[in-house]
């Protein structure tokens, strides 16, 4: 029953989180697609930039709720066959980043999964993701750079995990889930450097 756990939170994690709201509402709504359009990433920050505030919020709460939905599912299962939450909850949220970013509906072409890890470090340790929900709003008012803010918030979570005392198993999946982001922020990284990062705005395209 332990592999079988594994294998359909396994798949279940990837096929779920590869339902992308920002190409899909981009062709559902505006009959483009996101990846086309800006940056090229369909998540939520270029969805905003290049449609506007009107359902740019919609794609951020269903890339939360993607994350919840597989979060409870796998917590719940490896919970009781397995006996921890939050190791479920990790492992899940490995393959969700994998899904988020490699999507086999969307030819692998995918976001970075930001939101997806945030949502995973909240059914990990509640305590964790609120230090990181407060990292992230303090440098989006000041910095004002969405993948800085993104970027810092899962480093000071990931920190906190292992801190809180998840055990070096879930710290370590979860260490490898921030360092995953990270990687698929590299562009971003180096314009930051550069000083070119575009700045977030809470308002208006």
């Amino acid at each position: 029953m332990k592999i079988f756990c594994f294998i359909v939170s396994a798949v279940f994690a990837y096929c779920v989180s590869g339902l992308n709201p920002a190409i899909i509402m981009s062709k559902a709504i505006y009959k483009k697609d996101i990846r086309e359009y800006g940056s090229g990433n369909p998540g939520f920050t270029n969805f905003k930039r290049v449609f506007g505030n009107k359902y740019a919020w919609f794609v951020f709460a269903l890339d939360i709720l993607k994350g919840a939905v597989i979060s409870v599912s796998a917590g719940l299962l490896f919970r009781q066959y397995v006996g921890s939450w939050q190791f479920g909850v990790a492992y899940a949220g490995i393959f969700a980043l994998l899904g988020h970013a490699f999507p086999v509906f969307y030819g692998f072409k995918g976001g970075k999964g930001f939101l997806v890890c945030l949502s995973t470090l909240w059914f990990i340790d509640w305590r964790a993701g609120a230090i990181a929900a407060v990292v992230l709003t303090v440098l989006l008012l000041t910095v004002k750079y969405m993948s800085l803010s993104s970027m810092s918030a899962l480093i000071a979570g990931a920190v906190f995990v292992a801190v809180f005392g998840a055990g070096w198993a879930v710290s370590l999946m979860y260490a490898v889930c921030v360092l995953f982001v990270v990687i698929r922020h590299r562009e971003n990284i180096i314009r930051l450097i550069r000083g070119t990062e575009s700045k977030f705005s809470f308002g208006k395209k």
